[in-house]
């Protein structure tokens, strides 16, 4: 497994030259995009006779329109053909883009510029297959968190930067226009440039026919999308998060000018702190996650999205300055910098939301309908985005002010979360594992890298404390069928825990023998499906930290479904308050203190044959040496 840094991709040139095409049409849409909406708000007199706060909703809306009607035929696209001449074409096509929009901005033709922004969206619609599928192809499953956070973390230092640029070149005397206009085609060329250092990318499917009914093939898209729950669920959170966004954002121009009282310096700073905070929450992931999918992050991103969305509506009342201020001056305000610190903690949570979500489409899908799944979630996020705006527009229709906006979409956010997390409890209950490893222990994972990516195996460990299959299942980098005593599923709060990952409960013959057949039952359909069961197969915690004697249920197991086996071991937990220690477990646990160190290793493959209680044994103890 890959432990070096996630920015060691940047230097290499499978990751490199498509970072940086991404990052410059990312720039230019932005560029283009918010130097247009500045113009409209700060000097609407001498280009448009429109109300501004409807462009500020409408203009973003026809860019992403072009995802509703193209998305499908984009995504077949990008299975059907190599993904770097599709880049180097999309690039070729940006530049021609850019040069219509020269003329409209020197003609101070309004219509002209909002055809080329709706011509960027078929830009960046044919583009977003390609992002997305690309990475798969070229990183390996532990990079993928850190290459997906690159990647955003890239996209909005873009966005950032072409929004502050754009933003200040506009207004430029006198050359502001003329700037804009030369800089958005200087970008497109260097971004075709980086885009011809983009390695092979295979077709997945080339001999794929193009299906051009662009209605047909996204019902189809999103019907094949259902058929994998998690990834349907992901995408509609992935949707979901740009609705939340879309709406933000669409405010700032008018937030910044009408309630705040800036100019359009302030503008820029909210752009800047919001970008910032993407960014940053993008590259923590990795941190976070310990460098595996880890969707317990997305809950934990859904909840900062709320708590500091509603707390921006809060500082936005409590703010009461009324005189115009550029960023200096509004930095100097009462409450300026509380408003500050929520928009940028939006966008950390925003990074810890998202990220994770990409990764989990990226590894859960059919590689050969990756791209058209990626498709149909910027149809899905199309659509989301419009009907952001459209909400937008009807809530400023009536009467809500922009702060109401920001409580409304907060509020909507956390009804929006509950549903999907009881629709997937799997989120949820990784948030809650994922959270109690990262506050009760340190946990290090050994070769954790050894556990298959794919198909059945049963994994074995040694049983030390009622946290062992959260720490477990915390580790893996997909879902585990634990094989557990009953008693112990039905212990209550961890219990929901246990049924929500789908656990196995067994009981001994003499207690239950119906029970036990049919958990045996249960396994090997389990395997059959090829997923992994994990057993414990002392069969009871060790009341000494020492190993139990290991029973003979494995054999059983094997003898149905001759599977590899993984032996693994625990070291650290034992003595911890959830240990069955026949001292004192309050006494013990003060003693080893808070974040106390703890190791999960996984040993190298065993065939079925080689497999026996006894050999079992001793591998885990192996493992665990001399820890308890």
């Amino acid at each position: 497994m890959s432990k070096h840094s996630q920015f060691a991709l940047l230097t290499q040139r499978r990751f490199a030259p498509f970072f940086w095409t991404q990052f410059f049409g990312a720039f230019n849409d932005n560029f283009f995009k918010i130097a247009l909406l500045t113009i409209l708000t700060y000097d609407a007199l001498n280009w448009a006779n429109m109300d501004v706060d409807l462009l500020n909703n409408l203009i973003p809306g026809l860019f992403i329109l072009p995802f509703v009607l193209f998305s499908a035929t984009s995504g077949q696209f990008a299975d059907k053909f190599e993904k770097g001449g599709m880049a180097r074409k999309i690039k070729l096509l940006e530049i021609i883009i850019m040069l219509i929009a020269a003329f409209g901005w020197m003609s101070h033709n309004l219509w002209v510029l909002i055809a080329a922004v709706a011509g960027m969206g078929i830009h960046s619609t044919l583009f977003g297959p390609v992002k997305y599928a690309y990475l798969p192809q070229h990183l390996q499953t532990d990079e993928l968190v850190g290459g997906n956070g690159l990647i955003e973390m890239g996209t909005f230092v873009g966005i950032l930067l072409g929004e502050i640029l754009g933003a200040m070149l506009v207004t430029h005397k006198p050359w502001g226009v003329e700037l804009v206009a030369a800089g958005a085609v200087i970008v497109a060329v260097i971004g075709y440039l980086t885009s011809r250092r983009i390695p092979y990318s295979p077709a997945p499917e080339p001999e794929l026919k193009i299906n051009w009914n662009a209605a047909t093939e996204t019902v189809r898209n999103i019907s094949f999308s259902k058929q994998n729950r998690p990834v349907f669920l992901s995408l509609l959170g992935n949707s979901w998060f740009w609705f939340y966004g879309a709406i933000l954002l669409a405010q700032f121009p008018s937030y910044a000018k009408n309630y705040l009282h800036g100019d359009h310096s302030v503008f820029v700073l909210l752009l800047t702190f919001f970008s910032f905070g993407i960014g940053a929450g993008s590259l923590l992931c990795e941190k976070l996650s310990g460098h595996k999918v880890e969707i317990g992050l997305v809950p934990f991103g859904s909840i900062g999205l709320s708590v500091f969305g509603f707390d921006l509506y809060l500082s936005s009342v409590a703010y009461i300055n009324t005189s115009g201020v550029d960023f200096l001056q509004f930095l100097e305000q009462t409450g300026s910098l509380r408003i500050l610190f929520d928009i940028v903690m939006i966008g950390v949570f925003g990074g810890f939301y998202i990220v994770p979500l990409f990764a989990l489409i990226q590894t859960r899908c059919d590689p050969k309908h990756l791209s058209r799944t990626i498709a149909g979630m910027n149809i899905l996020n199309a659509l989301f985005m419009v009907v952001a705006s459209l909400s937008a527009m009807l809530m400023l229709k009536n009467g809500f002010t922009i702060p109401q906006i920001f409580m409304a979409t907060a509020i909507l956010n956390a009804i929006v979360a509950i549903y999907i997390f009881s629709l997937v409890p799997e989120f949820l209950m990784r948030f809650v594992a994922w959270l109690l490893i990262q506050t009760v222990h340190r946990v290090k994972t050994v070769n954790t890298d050894r556990i298959p990516l794919e198909g059945g195996a049963v994994l074995v460990c040694n049983h030390v404390s009622y946290m062992d299959a959260i720490v477990i299942g915390a580790s893996s980098p997909r879902p585990i069928r634990f094989v557990m005593d009953h008693r112990i599923f039905k212990i209550p709060f961890l219990s929901w825990i246990f049924r929500t990952a789908k656990a196995i409960p067994i009981a001994p013959a003499k207690e239950d023998p119906w029970l036990m057949e049919k958990s045996y039952i249960d396994i090997a359909q389990t395997l059959h499906e090829g997923e992994l069961v994990c057993i414990f197969p002392e069969g009871k915690l060790t009341h000494t930290g020492d190993m139990n004697e290991f029973k003979g249920g494995i054999m059983k197991i094997l003898e149905r479904s001759p599977v590899p086996v993984y032996p693994m071991a625990l070291r650290g937990l034992w003595g911890s308050f959830f240990t069955r220690d026949k001292g004192n477990p309050f006494e013990r646990a003060f003693r080893r203190g808070p974040f106390s160190k703890l190791e999960l290793v996984v040993g190298e493959e065993m065939a079925a044959s080689e497999v026996t209680p006894l050999v079992l044994q001793a591998k885990v103890k192996q493992l665990r040496g001399d820890w308890r």
